[in-house]
C-alpha cells in the first residue's frame, strides 16, 4: 500500500467553525483518543507436528528443551544441547500416566512407537508469548497453571519449555499429546468406527456386503472451536497474573475488528527481524509495520475529522434556510472568530476560502442540507475505505 499525503488545511478551523470540510486534510483540532487499557503482547499460534511434513515428536521435543534425544522409530539422533535461551523445561502428566513418562526421551519415544503410519499426527504444539511485565517466577507460575487447568485436566500430556534470549521476546512452547492415555497407562485410539442406524436402531447396509459407518474422534481435542477457547483462557489467565502483580497492562485474544477498534493489526516480526530492527537495520517486516502505524494514525485522524464535520453539518441543516448562499453563510461563520492580524493569516484564510469554494462548487453543494448529505456520504465512504485498507494490509501479510 502506498503512503498517504494529506493536503494543506482548509478553512473554518477556529472555535465555532465547522471542522474542515475536506476530510483528508490535516487539522490541529483532532479529537483526543479515548483512553484504553495498555495492551500487552498476545501471540498464540497452534500447529500439528506430523510425519507427512518430515517432522518428529522426538526431534521437536529435543529442540524445544535444548537436549539430545534419539528417535527409536527412525533411528535419528537430534542434538540441540547448544541451543541458547532455554530457561525452563518440564513435563506435566495426568495422574494415571506412568511415572517413567517424566523422562522426556521415554515419553516421546512411546508416542512415536505407537504410531505406525508414515503420515501420522504425533503432537500438537502451541507457542505462547509471555508478558514481559512479569518476572520469571510469575511467568513460570502462570504457564504451569494454564497448562494444568486447560490441557492436563482434559487428559492430555504436556511438555513445555520457556525460551528467553533476553531479546524482549520471552515465550514458551507446549507440546501436547493427540492420542488419549487410558486409565491403565496405555495409549488409546484416536478415533472409532460408528455404524449408522435407521429409525428402528438397525444398521444400514452399504450395498457392498457391509454396513454404513463413519469415524468419530474419541476425544474433543481436535474440535475446531478449541483454539478460540484456549486463546480466551490464556488471555484470562495472563490478565489475572498481571493484575496480581499490580500491572496495568492487559491482553486480548480478539482481533481489532472484534474489539471494535478501528485499527489495522501489525504483523509478527519474528526473532531474526526483531534482532535486526533493534540493531537499527530496517527489515521488510519492520517497514510494513511502520507503514501500518502511519496508516492507523491517518485513519484515526480522518475518522475524527469526519465525525466532527458530520455533527456540525447536521446541526446546521436542521436550522431554517437563510437567504444567503451557503458560501456566504460559511464565510460569516469564519469571520465571527475574528479577522487574522498577520499577513500570513490573511493569505492562509484566502487559500482556505478558495479550497472551500472549490469543494462546494465541485460537489454542486448549494445548501446546508446538501452539505450534510455529502458529509454523511463521506462518513459512510470512510468505513468502506478502511475495509479496503485492512484487506490490502492482510493480503500483504499473506504474501510476505
Amino acid at each position: 500500500m502506498g503512503s498517504y499525503t494529506p493536503q494543506t488545511p482548509c478553512a473554518l478551523r477556529r472555535k465555532g467553525h465547522p471542522p474542515c470540510v475536506c476530510p483528508f486534510q490535516r487539522s490541529q483540532s483532532i479529537l483526543p483518543e479515548r483512553r484504553r487499557t495498555t495492551i500487552a503482547i498476545f501471540h498464540m499460534p497452534v500447529q500439528i507436528i506430523k510425519r507427512s511434513k518430515a517432522k518428529s515428536a522426538v526431534g521437536a521435543a529435543a529442540y524445544r528443551s535444548g537436549t539430545k534425544m534419539t528417535n527409536e522409530w527412525d533411528g535419528l539422533t537430534h542434538d540441540h544441547t547448544r541451543k541458547r535461551g532455554v530457561v525452563h523445561s518440564e513435563i506435566i502428566l495426568p495422574p494415571h500416566a506412568p511415572p517413567e513418562y517424566q523422562d522426556r526421551n521415554t515419553f516421546w519415544n512411546s508416542v512415536e512407537m505407537v504410531e505406525k503410519t508414515s503420515d501420522a499426527q504425533l503432537a500438537r504444539e502451541i507457542e505462547i508469548s509471555l508478558p514481559v511485565e512479569l518476572n520469571r517466577e510469575e511467568q513460570l507460575r502462570l504457564a504451569c497453571s494454564f497448562i494444568r487447568d486447560t490441557f492436563v485436566a482434559a487428559g492430555m500430556c504436556a511438555d513445555f519449555s520457556i525460551h528467553d534470549k533476553k531479546d524482549g521476546n520471552p515465550h514458551f512452547h507446549v507440546m501436547l499429546t493427540i492420542r488419549p492415555l487410558k486409565e491403565d497407562g496405555q495409549w488409546g485410539a484416536k478415533c472409532r468406527k460408528v455404524y449408522e442406524l435407521d429409525e428402528n436402531g438397525q444398521r444400514i447396509p452399504n450395498g457392498k456386503g457391509g454396513w454404513k459407518s463413519h469415524r468419530e474422534d474419541t476425544t474433543d481435542w481436535n474440535d475446531k472451536g478449541n483454539v478460540e477457547k484456549w486463546r480466551a483462557a490464556w488471555a484470562a489467565y495472563a490478565n489475572r497474573a498481571l493484575e496480581a502483580a499490580g500491572r496495568p497492562e492487559r491482553i486480548d485474544h480478539r482481533s481489532y475488528e472484534r474489539q471494535g477498534i478501528d485499527k489495522i493489526p501489525s504483523i509478527h516480526l519474528g526473532v531474526a527481524a526483531s534482532q535486526m530492527e533493534r540493531k537499527g537495520i530496517a527489515t521488510e517486516k519492520g517497514n510494513i509495520n511502520r507503514q501500518i502505524a502511519a496508516d492507523n494514525k491517518l485513519l484515526k485522524e480522518i475518522k475524527a475529522r469526519i465525525t466532527r464535520l458530520y455533527k456540525w453539518t447536521k446541526e446546521q441543516a436542521e436550522k431554517p434556510e437563510g437567504k444567503d448562499s451557503i458560501m456566504a453563510q460559511l464565510y460569516e461563520v469564519q469571520l465571527s472568530a475574528g479577522k487574522p492580524g498577520s499577513r500570513y493569516g490573511k493569505i492562509r484564510n484566502l487559500k482556505e476560502s478558495a479550497a472551500l469554494f472549490n469543494f462546494l462548487n465541485g460537489n454542486h453543494i448549494t445548501s446546508m442540507e446538501q452539505l450534510y448529505e455529502k458529509v454523511a456520504a463521506m462518513n459512510k465512504d470512510y468505513y468502506s475505505l478502511r475495509g479496503k485498507i485492512v484487506t490490502a494490509e492482510r493480503r500483504i501479510k499473506v504474501l510476505d
